[in-house]
């Protein structure tokens, strides 16, 4: 045993019991973030905006703020873009993470030196949750890399401005600098298939033992892997122990990325984003991640079906149920007051408070009333694939409402197959029927004939890539559009069909 490994246990220990304090006390800790922002931004702009001097309770804090998402409160965040001070929060941000708007182009979202001491700490304690539950920590001692986007940083009116992995590489612990991959040089590359071509050469002869990033870029990643080797992953760095992945459910890939390996390894599931890192899964043989209520941000939650009525129903984590589509909403020491993350998720556990994400608010399939979402269409696909030989490297789903002819609409599965079903019936079947499982709406709609069962158009090979890289979306943290509740993504994929 080495001597940093030997001190990472240590300090997983110590971490451990410094979280089960929190843990042991929600409700309580929720109240203290509560109180700690409110009185903290009591005197910015948007603080006297919203009378905070006179919120004493949760429920004068929804008398006195709406629910908005970035384009509502674009106003505020404007005014910090230009340089003004103690605008959202005390004042300037350390930085901007700048990411990809809807209707406004780019989005900046302020990151203060409090928040992003909480999203380092929250990265780090994933980690070391892990080592405390499974005692292993040689790991750290092997070579690590971290697929994210450039560090370089653009500076406007004294705040640094740069997407978030790029800030995160920035606080990277000094005793894990010399273990970590790739070279600065090549983090700094912007394309992304030249920077994973470099990495692989950076990293092919080296004793890798952790890999993180978004599932769909650390395959790309591996495929380069094999080509350029004949290897299986799992061969080429034998000592390959932890994958880390967020932003999008890795079950979907899991087949993939083992037969891809070669082997099954450990993984730690993260929820972090530009606003705020939420939960990381704290239990190898549990579901679900730990929501996190002691890292400066406070949470409310909406029901989904509930959303989009006038002045929903806005309730704490002491209130909240198990099973429940909720839309998260969240206010954090970096001047985000009851934002829409967009992100939707629902408690399996309350005690402590775990989640898993369930979908975006904006990303479902409701074109018959059906309401679809992210956790049913994927659920679906792992039962599909665990139920035959397939394996797929990515997959969307829209509706079709205007079929050729005198056919009933239908939801249409674009699917990438690494490995397509000997039984192509069969898997649609499965898929067909454990869809209709979860969600009662599709399964009536079904019998009453408003659809059909749902039809298969097969992607061709990388062709979800040409698709990301065709709207300027290759790598980094971009995500492929998993539903769409119209026919926009569906029909530029469709350019890419075998």
């Amino acid at each position: 045993m080495s001597l940093k490994s030997l001190a990472a246990r240590i300090f997983a220990r110590n971490v451990v019991k410094k979280t089960k304090k929190w843990v042991q006390q929600p409700v309580t800790t929720q109240e203290n973030v509560f109180n700690s922002l409110i009185s903290e931004a009591k005197n910015t702009v948007f603080g006297k905006d919203h009378n905070f001097p006179q919120i004493q309770s949760h429920a004068d804090f929804v008398k006195n703020v709406p629910i908005r998402d970035y384009e509502e409160g674009k106003g505020y965040i404007e005014r910090v873009v230009a340089g003004e001070r103690d605008i959202l929060w005390p004042g300037k941000p350390a930085y901007f993470a700048k990411t990809s708007g809807t209707t406004s182009g780019a989005k900046f979202i302020p990151i203060t030196k409090e928040s992003i001491k909480y999203q380092v700490e929250a990265s780090r304690n994933a980690i070391l949750t892990y080592i405390h539950e499974t005692g292993k920590a040689d790991f750290v001692d092997g070579r690590m890399i971290f697929l994210q986007g450039s560090p370089i940083m653009k500076e406007k009116n004294g705040i640094q401005i740069g997407r978030l992995s790029g800030i995160s590489a920035h606080y990277v612990p000094n005793y894990l600098q010399k273990n970590r991959l790739p070279s600065w040089e090549t983090n700094c590359l912007e394309d992304w298939d030249t920077k994973v071509n470099e990495i692989v050469k950076e990293t092919v002869n080296e004793n890798m033992t952790v890999i993180a990033g978004i599932p769909s870029w650390v395959q790309m990643y591996f495929e380069k892997l094999n080509v350029t080797t004949g290897k299986k992953i799992g061969e080429l760095f034998k000592n390959f122990e932890l994958f880390i992945y967020g932003g999008v459910n890795y079950e979907p890939y899991r087949a993939k990325f083992e037969n891809l390996i070669g082997r099954r390894v450990a993984s730690i599931e993260l929820f972090p984003a530009s606003e705020g890192f939420f939960a990381y899964q704290d239990s190898q043989t549990e579901k679900g991640m730990l929501l996190l209520l002691n890292s400066g941000i406070f949470y409310e939650f909406v029901k989904s079906d509930a959303f989009f009525v006038d002045n929903p129903k806005r309730i704490t984590i002491k209130d909240v149920e198990i099973g429940i589509n909720y839309v998260m909403i969240i206010s954090t020491n970096a001047g985000l007051w009851a934002y829409n993350l967009g992100d939707t998720v629902q408690f399996i556990s309350l005690k402590p408070y775990k989640i898993i994400v369930s979908g975006r608010i904006s990303h479902f399939i409701s074109a018959f009333g059906e309401h679809v979402i992210g956790k049913e269409v994927e659920e679906a696909m792992k039962q599909a694939i665990e139920a035959t030989d397939a394996r797929i490297n990515e997959f969307s789903v829209a509706p079709q409402i205007n079929p050729e002819g005198e056919e009933l609409p239908y939801h249409e599965w674009l699917i990438e197959f690494e490995k397509a079903p000997t039984d192509l019936h069969k898997f649609i079947h499965i898929l067909d029927t454990a869809l209709q499982q979860q969600n009662a709406y599709y399964l009536d709609l079904l019998k009453g004939k408003i659809l059909q069962p749902l039809k298969i158009t097969h992607i061709k090979k990388d062709g979800f890539q040409e698709y990301m890289k065709s709207i300027g979306k290759l790598g980094g943290q971009n995500k492929v559009q998993r539903l769409s509740n119209d026919r926009k993504v569906a029909e530029a994929l469709r350019a890419f069909m075998v």
